[in-house]
């Protein structure tokens, strides 16, 4: 599965206010289930990890249909070892993080920003039931019914370049990966994750600069909820994914878990043309060939920042609209990884959709 090594055992408290799930009595860990809205939007503290997503571009109003800039938001719940029925509030059982990237494509350049804390205590949050997530002034909440969602961010950052709010609303019905949201991520059975995406997210979006009024912003984003038990296989290093809204309505997820040699150990992904049904893909049916290499100045890292994307519906080009969009979170999840905005080009070579690609286990291994 896609993403990040998490940490554990951080002496980190957990949530004395919060409505936690509690294990034993009502938690469904990850088995094959139907998924269950809005219940299925919040959050699953009796699973080990657990992240929403959203990815985007947006545009100028003068220039409404180039992309000026590319975001990344995820919140992150990590479930630790101690026992969920631990007496202390100081207890350490679940941890929170938070990751955000803006690249400016007018700057060439990339700010990112990111957070831990503990949960509880009113500082740190993911409630059960529906999507309601906050490390501090940070957030991400859904809001209206399951079929027309709405998600409001807000976040506040030096390093960013101000403070970022998006609003983003569905246009489409949910999507769930795999099998109706029962995800494998590996050749065994405990392998897999709940997942589903929410694309073709119409957002309205403003950047303050300190000082500076409100810049508006307008575009289309990806979100992805996913929640996991499963650790990578022994062999895996780290996973090539894609997530791309097409022009013409439609939704291409693909993903690959990397042996060391690069060979794919696992894949997968889906299709979806805008208002038609889900086509899953086979572990056997997705193929990433690497094109361009962009080195890392900062760590070595050497990424390809193109890609031959090879799928039962077809065969695209994933192209970087920045090389150095390369994420340093040492300072929270513990790693290295490569996530950025990218477009999809046909055989001709002709844009047809925008998205983001991410990378990891490029330097060194991931440990999830």
């Amino acid at each position: 599965m896609r993403r990040r090594q998490l940490l554990h055992g951080v002496a980190l408290s957990a949530l004395a206010t919060l409505p936690t799930l509690p294990m034993g009595a009502g938690a469904q860990g990850v088995r094959r289930r139907p998924l269950a809205f809005p219940a299925d939007f919040g959050s699953h503290p009796d699973t080990q990890t657990e992240w929403w997503y959203a990815t985007g571009w947006l545009a100028t109003p003068e220039r409404p249909t180039e992309p000026s800039h590319g975001f990344q938001l995820t919140f992150f719940r990590s479930r630790t070892e101690v026992a969920a029925d631990h007496p202390s509030a100081f207890a350490a059982k679940q941890l929170l993080f938070a990751h955000v990237a803006l690249t400016d494509l007018a700057e060439r350049r990339q700010r990112h920003d990111q957070r831990i804390a503990r949960a509880g205590f009113g500082r740190a949050d993911s409630a059960v039931g529906d999507t309601n997530v906050n490390l501090g002034d940070w957030h991400l909440r859904r809001h209206g019914t399951p079929a027309s969602s709405r998600y409001d961010a807000t976040i506040a950052s030096p390093a960013l370049g101000g403070t970022l709010a998006l609003a983003m609303q569905t246009t489409q019905p949910l999507l769930l990966q795999g099998d109706a949201g029962y995800s494998r991520k590996g050749p065994g059975a405990a392998q897999a994750s709940h997942y589903y995406s929410q694309p073709q997210l119409a957002v309205t979006a403003t950047l303050t600069p300190p000082g500076q009024p409100a810049r508006p912003l307008r575009g289309t984003a990806w979100l992805d909820h996913e929640w996991s038990d499963s650790v990578l296989d022994r062999d895996a290093v780290g996973w090539d994914w894609i997530g791309i809204n097409l022009a013409d309505g439609s939704a291409l997820t693909a993903f690959r878990l990397r042996r060391a040699d690069g060979s794919a150990l696992w894949a997968g992904g889906s299709w979806r043309v805008a208002g038609g049904a889900v086509q899953a893909f086979g572990p056997e049916e997705v193929r990433f060939t690497p094109q361009r290499v962009w080195a890392s100045p900062a760590t070595g890292g050497r990424y390809p920042v193109q890609w031959l994307v090879e799928t039962p519906v077809g065969r695209w080009t994933v192209r970087a609209l920045l090389d150095a969009q390369e994420l340093d979170s040492r300072g929270s999840t513990g790693t290295v990884y490569w996530e950025g905005l990218s477009e999809l080009l046909d055989a001709r070579g002709g844009r047809v959709g925008l998205g983001y690609l991410e990378m990891t286990g490029y330097v060194g291994r991931l440990n999830l």
